[in-house]
């Protein structure tokens, strides 16, 4: 399942669902189609494997790079199989970096966290209680079997969604799966609540901590129908077998109560302090900085420009001098940028009177990014091929680009490549910086003073993103801290 929002348990659905679903999602999209087909390759009676999901998601969501805390998860994880009838079996916990606010398990004993449900964790405690939960999935043994048809069917609409980017993909899916799942999903639930529930008592934690992990992902839930109630559009979610509020419903407190029995003689606290640690600094939200970089791309944050070599090939910085240079794997040729103090002659006099040129040919003013700059060839001499040359303003520095090439004859295709390359170039203003730096989460203790509507507007933060800042905090949707209270802020 998904930790209440998305469900992500994974076998391969028969036959005749997989034709509907594929139906439904090429209907809507042909990417979809495409990527349902990708999933199921083998035979339709076949069954993807664990490890054959953990590399299908790899490719498209990455790991989350935080060593303290991946271990932290593996830690915990493995103390809670511990506990299950599962003792001493191999389990894989992946922590991703996802901001969705999701976990699920897979066969083969794979539990996956997003790095976005831990922004809505409040301590140790309500951490267990999630991955006790995925771990009852699959002690269970709902993530095999009959019960898997419906969360195949979530695999692939989650992935067509990430993949195509659209959420009419994911939504389409969600409703199929939806669908499928009425027989057995509350049952499900309730026993991964259950088994849960035991593993978290055992290992000394108070079960009553997951009716407080539930209910933060109901508000969540309540809240994003009426985000989307709001844009005329509908939320599919796959949890919803509270009709209440989990805090209300008899059959959630029942489980809990039961779990008492199992209860450790030496009781834990609920790991607050450990995990505002581990925590502080988390990112929130998109994760900018994971985002894959072009690997042509050249770019230098103290000088603020960037410019993109021709796909392929492979670029040598310095960082004392600022300098780059580019060539092709093969070699032959060479395509270098110096950043040199600029005076106040223009680009033209710049290069015959700064820079020496003797002579340049088709020479020509050039503004890449509205920059001014001036661009030319110099003519080769003896065994010398002609070379490109251009020197482009911006800021307290003229940047000169020069090309060569080995051989005469590969000059005029090779000098495309080098004009082309030259009018990418382009200044990284301050919004653009700040637009690639991630939201983070960090801890403040509230005063007597402090409301969520006040560190809204220190943070200058929307109604929306107050909204969020309740949430995170077990506070929505009307509720303030109290003085002395550790609260979540999200800021760049």
């Amino acid at each position: 399942m998904t930790w209440r929002k998305r469900a992500a348990k994974t076998t391969r659905p028969e036959m005749g669902e997989m034709k509907s679903l594929n139906i439904l999602a090429g209907f809507l999209t042909g990417l979809a189609l495409a990527v349902s087909a990708l999933m199921i390759s083998a035979p339709a009676a076949a069954k993807i494997s664990g490890e054959d999901f953990y590399k299908e998601v790899l490719q498209s969501t990455p790991i989350y790079d935080d060593p303290k805390l991946d271990s932290y998860i593996k830690k915990l994880g493995e103390e809670i199989v511990a506990q299950s009838e599962m003792a001493g079996e191999k389990f894989t916990f992946t922590l991703l970096d996802s901001p969705d606010l999701n976990a699920f398990a897979t066969r083969d004993n794979y539990v996956y966290v997003n790095r976005g449900l831990l922004n809505y964790v409040s301590n140790e405690a309500q951490l267990v209680s999630v991955l006790a939960h995925e771990v009852g999935h699959i002690t269970k043994k709902h993530v095999t079997g009959q019960e898997g048809k419906a969360t195949g069917a979530q695999v692939l609409s989650t992935i067509a969604a990430v993949l195509s980017g659209s959420g009419e993909v994911y939504e389409a899916g969600m409703a199929y799966a939806n669908s499928l799942i009425r027989g057995h999903g509350r049952r499900n639930e309730l026993e991964a609540d259950e088994a849960g529930a035991e593993y978290m008592a055992k290992l000394g934690y108070a079960p009553s901590e997951m009716i407080s992990m539930l209910s933060i992902m109901k508000d969540y839930e309540m809240l994003q129908k009426d985000r989307a109630k709001a844009k005329g559009t509908s939320k599919q979610t796959y949890h919803g077998i509270f009709s209440s509020h989990p805090r209300n419903d008899s059959r959630l407190r029942t489980v809990v109560s039961k779990a008492q029995t199992f209860q450790a003689e030496q009781p834990r606290d609920e790991g607050a302090e450990i995990y505002r640690q581990l925590t502080e600094g988390l990112i929130w939200g998109e994760n900018f900085l994971a985002k894959e970089k072009k690997p042509e791309r050249y770019s230098d944050m103290t000088l603020r420009v960037r410019f993109d070599y021709p796909e392929g090939w492979v670029q040598t910085n310095d960082t004392a001098t600022r300098s780059s240079a580019g060539s092709p794997e093969a070699g032959g040729a060479v395509l270098s940028m110096t950043p040199i103090a600029r005076t106040s002659q223009s680009p033209e006099e710049y290069l015959y009177n700064y820079l020496r040129v003797a002579k340049l040919e088709q020479g020509s003013a050039i503004a890449p990014a509205g920059l001014k700059g001036f661009s030319g060839i110099l003519p080769g001499t003896g065994d010398k091929p002609d070379s490109r040359i251009a020197v482009i303003y911006y800021k307290l520095n003229a940047f000169v680009f020069k090309g060569e090439v080995d051989k005469a004859e590969q000059f005029a295709e090779t000098d495309k490549l080098f004009s082309q390359t030259i009018t990418t170039f382009r200044p990284i203003s301050r919004r653009e910086i700040d637009g690639q730096k991630p939201k983070k989460i960090h801890y403040v203790k509230a005063t007597n003073a402090t409301t969520f509507d006040k560190l809204g507007k220190a943070l200058k933060l929307s109604a929306s993103e107050v909204d969020d800042l309740r949430i995170i905090n077990g506070h929505y949707p009307s509720g303030e801290p109290r003085a002395g209270d550790w609260i979540k802020i999200f800021k760049q």
